[in-house]
């Protein structure tokens, strides 16, 4: 049975391809939605390019037909512009005039179609507990949610024969293919001994075989594996056959120190990268920096400071004795390291870059596309983040940008993905991640 969805201006803006996404149902727009649109046209971040594509695309729709009476989307359903609202409840504040009006609509709908059941389709959770009291159905748009607890871990344990294990250790791997599970290309294994569970072996997805892979010996630009997960992140982090690498996990487990420290070998000891690239959302993305008094370094500088801290520890530590840069300001100004926010990322490209982009648990699915298609040859991009840490207002842990990569390209083999669980930053931190 079709429905009517009735679309809240933070759909479109946070999806501006959301108008195919519901199959062959009616997509309400009320006029309210076109107004507010309107008012978001004119910025320059990710909102106001939302804005203007989804009006261009409407208006195309326009040019076919008579949005009021309804106009064909690909994919057989139909998009309308609602005129017509309904009187609210005299307890609805009017303080919210805007979305009151887009609840108006939904109720509108609901009244003069009663055979076409509703769905009111929001990213404001507030806005669906008033549409819930009215009666209306409301659902969240989690086009490409993932549940995290079936994310991609990127690693996996296995029970298997002795023998499987000798011949890791003896000639270097063992095929997968007989050992009954699915895997995925560069995922990590530790194999253990059914028999001897203390006795294993860990190893990375390459073709049809599980390979060895041996601890990282020596430190990281003295940073070393402090327990499984890192090693198979630093193992992941210091590949030049894998160029897109995704860390995930929550506060402390090292995953900005881990791939600062990659990049900083790769670029200053192993000379793969012409220069380490480091770059984050700037919450909003997009937002002005002009609001900010000083030169365009000082206007960063509360932005970047966490990025400043991870590696003036790592210069602090005396490091990279083959360099005579050993200061955060020494490699800025020599051009090996180059710290920017994402906003300045468009139309840019980064052919032979070592670049991480923190926190990117705050990045909508299209904009973790937009920095992607930035990557020229011989480029490696690590994504981390935290997705139980999101600042903005229509993403969550199930649905942004991080956990969407994660699962679009854990079958890619130029891809490779690991969750570190295990806090280092100190017993403190630790304590605090798992208790509070």
């Amino acid at each position: 049975m079709r429905k009517n969805f009735v679309l809240d201006t933070n759909v479109l803006l946070h999806d501006s391809n959301c108008l195919r996404a519901f199959a062959d149902n009616f997509v309400n727009i009320p006029i309210s939605v076109i107004e507010e649109l309107d008012m978001f046209k004119k910025d320059q971040s990710e909102l106001g390019r939302n804005a203007r594509r989804i009006a261009r695309e409407i208006d195309t729709y326009r040019e076919k037909g008579n949005l009021r009476e309804g106009v064909p989307l690909p994919g057989r359903g139909m998009i309308r512009v609602v005129l017509g609202k309904s009187k609210l409840p005299p307890e609805f504040s009017v303080s919210r005039p805007m979305d009151d009006s887009i609840l108006a609509a939904a109720v509108y709908l609901l009244e003069t179609e009663p055979d076409v059941p509703v769905v009111f389709v929001t990213k404001d959770t507030n806005l669906r507990i008033r549409a819930d009291a009215l009666n209306i159905h409301a659902e969240d748009y989690d086009r490409e949610g993932v549940d995290l607890a079936e994310l991609f871990s990127g690693t996996v344990e296995l029970d298997v024969d002795p023998e499987a294990i000798e011949a890791v250790y003896a000639e270097g791997g063992v095929p997968w293919a007989d050992l009954g599970v699915q895997l995925f290309p560069n995922q990590y294994v530790t194999l253990r001994n059914r028999f001897m569970p203390s006795r294993t072996a860990l190893g990375r997805v390459v073709g049809d075989r599980i390979e060895n892979v041996q601890r990282q010996r020596g430190n990281v630009w003295g940073v070393g594996a402090r327990n499984r997960e890192q090693v198979f992140a630093l193992d992941m982090l210091l590949r030049d056959d894998i160029q897109l690498c995704t860390l995930v996990g929550k506060a402390g487990t090292g995953k900005t120190l881990l791939a600062i420290a990659a990049g900083l070998q790769a670029v200053l000891d192993g000379g793969q990268y012409r220069k380490l690239l480091v770059s984050r959302p700037i919450f909003p993305m997009g937002r002005d920096l002009g609001f900010l008094p000083g030169t365009v370094g000082e206007k960063l500088g509360p932005w970047m400071q966490p990025i400043h801290d991870n590696i003036d520890l790592l210069t602090n530590l005396n490091l990279g004795k083959g360099s005579k840069l050993h200061t955060y300001a020494e490699l800025l100004s020599s051009g090996t390291l180059e710290v920017e926010p994402l906003t300045y990322i468009r139309g840019r490209s980064l052919p032979s870059v070592f670049m991480i982009v923190d926190e990117a648990q705050n990045l909508t699915p299209h904009e973790v596309k937009t920095v992607l298609t930035r990557v020229g040859h011989g480029t490696k991009i690590i994504f981390t983040g935290d997705p139980y840490q999101i600042d903005h207002a229509y993403l969550d842990s199930v649905n942004n940008g991080l956990t969407y990569l994660v699962e679009k390209f854990k079958h890619e083999p130029l891809a490779a993905h690991v969750t570190l669980a295990k806090g280092e930053r100190s017993p403190l931190a630790e304590l605090a991640a798992n208790i509070l």
